[in-house]
């Protein structure tokens, strides 16, 4: 067993796109949204030259403008949108506006949520290639508005940063670094368990799925908060690749399995949201981290299995890999006995044909915690939605040389059968939730561009700052 609370390489610095007050120079130019009624009636109130020069640029329901004086210095920006309300209204605007700071003004919660679009829409994974055109930072009037921002903006870069980054850079020694960056910073602690040791220490299934792979399977631990507080525990599916195993992808159905890790990265960038507010818990987050490669001691259609909870299972397909790494982290996760167990996996492809790339369907077994998941991603504009466990469909996972199949005997409800399976290696009396995402944006939207995105991170959060204060 490894130990762990150091040696991961260091995240380059980005510059604040959120900026405090302290940051300001004598230059920043005041920044204003409205809505189009409201700019209407201001409309009216301005200087001739003001009305003249905006009425030829034609903005009504939505657009932007820089207005200047006399000698053509600008002396303030304005931002027309019919959403000056939304967390995303002003994830388009940090684009569009030239290099230089803005100060904004309106009343503090549409701030709030205008730092927050601002930082997210100014989002650029540059690792492998340099953007060098510059972004406007927001200045915002509080140092308290700019930390909350930036906490959520770098928590979701995080995520983004993980799943963008391509398998060869991102292998679970990789994910083993970044949770060894957080332990350092939060003062958390990372056990890992290792290739082989897997096997001595009963589990079976992560060791299975990724023995085939140069790079070591493992089981990623990391803790942090007060022994004594309420304990979460978050599981996330860390398949770096996915080749589909014997069972082999398709070249088009390969192409971005980079992002199969994408449950890690979510719980990755959830727990530092937990832990940079400082929540009064125990954290606990379990990440089954594996490459699923080929290989000649690859597992195979057929295989049996004995997971770590005693079930014994049926390979059917070795492309359903995930519930199989999950499996095993769910089983551990019910040690502890802690109030919730929260899982994130991209997990199905029945999934998206249901609701989607843009809408997270969630399981679980727990209205209570069902019920404020779902209101808290309508509070925060991260909507996810709750997906039944029929539990007539546990036929579909009978198998008969074993006690389950991983995969289900009829294609529809994939999601559904998915869930179920991971159901039965979750306690009764532990309330769980598990999230199916597709953590990529295939289009761009405000504040979001195409690539690696975190789905329903923010919904659980504010759930889990509404209930431990």
């Amino acid at each position: 067993m490894n130990t762990s609370s150091s040696n991961a390489a260091e995240h380059t610095a980005k510059m604040p796109l959120v900026i405090t007050p302290s940051a300001a120079n004598a230059t920043a130019i005041p920044l204003s949204i409205f809505t189009p009624d409201i700019f209407a009636s201001w409309m009216k109130e301005q200087p001739l030259l003001t009305q003249n020069w905006l009425s030829q640029q034609h903005i009504t329901k939505q657009g932007h403008s820089l207005i200047p004086n006399n000698e053509g210095q600008i002396i303030q920006a304005i931002f027309v949108t019919e959403q000056a309300d939304s967390f995303w209204a002003c994830g388009e605007l940090v684009n569009q506006l030239p290099s230089g700071q803005y100060a904004i003004q309106g009343e503090p919660d549409q701030i709030e949520k205008a730092a927050f679009s601002w930082g997210l829409g100014g989002y650029r994974f540059e690792r492998y290639k340099k953007n060098h055109k510059s972004l406007p930072q927001l200045l915002v009037p509080t140092d308290e508005i700019a930390n909350k921002a930036n906490r959520f903006i770098r928590a979701t870069s995080l995520t983004r940063d993980l799943i963008n980054t391509p398998a060869g850079d991102m292998m679970p020694q990789h994910l083993a670094q970044t949770l060894s960056q957080m332990a350092e910073e939060f003062g958390g602690k990372l056990t890992q368990i290792v290739g082989d040791e897997l096997l001595e220490q009963n589990y079976p299934t992560i060791h299975m799925v990724g023995r085939a792979s140069v790079h070591a399977p493992r089981l990623l631990d990391f803790t942090w908060g007060d022994d004594s507080a309420p304990q979460i525990t978050l599981v996330g599916k860390g398949v770096c690749f996915d080749s589909g195993g014997l069972d082999l992808k398709p070249g088009a159905g390969m192409r971005l399995m980079k992002k199969d890790m994408g449950g890690a990265a979510h719980v990755l960038g959830l727990a530092q949201l937990i832990m940079a507010h400082e929540l009064p818990i125990r954290l606990r987050v379990l990440v089954p981290a594996v490459e699923n490669a080929v290989s000649a001691n690859a597992f195979r259609p057929g295989d049996v299995i004995t997971t770590r909870h005693g079930i014994s299972v049926e390979i059917d397909n070795t492309d359903a890999e995930g519930r199989l790494v999950l499996c095993d982290a769910l089983s551990e996760a019910n040690h502890d006995k802690p109030d919730m167990i929260i899982d994130f996996a991209t997990l199905t492809g029945a999934m998206r044909v249901a609701l989607g790339t843009e809408l997270p369907g969630f399981f679980s077994n727990d209205d209570l915690l069902a019920n404020g998941i779902t209101q808290s991603g309508l509070n925060r504009e991260d909507p996810v939605w709750r997906m039944p466990l029929h539990q007539a469909y546990n036929d579909l996972l009978k198998s008969e040389v074993a006690d389950l199949s991983n995969c289900a005997t009829s294609p529809f409800g994939g999601a559904i059968t998915a869930a179920l399976y991971l159901q039965a290696f979750v306690d009764k009396d532990i309330p769980w939730a598990h999230f199916d995402v597709m953590a990529w944006n295939n289009r761009k939207l405000p504040g979001r561009p195409i690539g690696g995105e975190a789905f329903g991170i923010r919904a659980v959060f504010d759930h889990l700052q509404q209930k431990y204060k």
